[in-house]
């Protein structure tokens, strides 16, 4: 059974992950506490062209930029702005224009993190950590949806992140998520994005499901809660789409 967890948004600087993490900032808003959280945990980070505007911007000075340099910045540049790409490439950023057009900015930091693991002959994933793509533009949620959604069949962990919520795709079978509730909730819902229905049996929430249908033609569990001091199963018969709300971070 998948066990799922938060633990790279626990503010203890002594944590030892389970596997390397993969930061890939998107061209959406972000707090700074998110972030801090978010670098602390991550051994390797890629700006998705105008996310380095977003991670640039973020800060007033330059001494503070300096401490939150990414390793890549890459995409087509259609949105990075000419001094934000000189001033990484001046403090020794690699700055990567790919003109694929058949691919969008996300699947191409996500390609290069595969070329790190190539390179680097690893021996486990890097779970990847996307920063943005859950708010915005529609049709930027739907292709962060529909992208981790076929990316299950390749990547182990996908989570996409935002300063209100985080999600991420459980595929058919059984699962358990380790719930951080000083971290994640009230609310939480199970979507089922990019399937015709999906049998859901579910444990530790409010108000648990069993072997119910769930479709967009039917029922959508969503405004759901957690319940404090229970981890959370899930059984389904196809992937779907896991969201919990984010509290607010210091």
């Amino acid at each position: 059974m998948p066990t799922w967890n938060v633990n790279f948004l626990d503010p203890d600087e002594s944590l030892q992950l389970d596997r390397p993490h993969a930061l890939i900032v998107l061209n959406q808003p972000f707090t700074f506490p998110l972030l801090q959280r978010l670098w602390k945990s991550t051994g390797w980070r890629c700006c998705a062209d105008g996310g380095g505007n977003r991670l640039y911007d973020l800060f007033s000075i330059d001494e503070d930029r300096l401490k939150f340099l990414p390793d890549l910045v890459k995409g087509d540049l259609d949105s990075l702005r000419p001094e934000v790409r000189l001033w990484y490439a001046s403090h020794g950023v690699e700055v990567v224009r790919d003109d694929d057009q058949d691919s969008t900015d996300l699947m191409k930091c996500v390609r290069a993190v595969e070329e790190r693991e190539n390179a680097e002959s690893a021996k486990e994933q890097y779970t990847i950590i996307v920063l943005g793509g859950l708010a915005g533009r529609l049709d930027h949620t739907i292709h962060t949806l529909a992208y981790l959604h076929k990316l299950r069949k390749t990547r182990e962990r996908t989570y996409a992140i935002t300063d209100d919520n985080i999600g991420w795709v459980l595929d058919s079978g059984e699962h358990e998520i380790q719930v951080d509730h000083g971290v994640l909730g009230p609310t939480c819902g199970l979507l089922p994005v990019g399937i015709d229905n999906t049998q859901l049996t579910t444990e530790g929430l409010r108000w648990n499901l069993e072997d119910h249908p769930s479709n967009f033609d039917g029922t959508v569990s969503t405004s759901n809660h957690l319940v404090p001091g229970q981890n959370v199963r899930v059984s389904t018969t196809k992937a779907i789409w896991w969201t919990a709300e984010l509290r607010s971070l210091h």
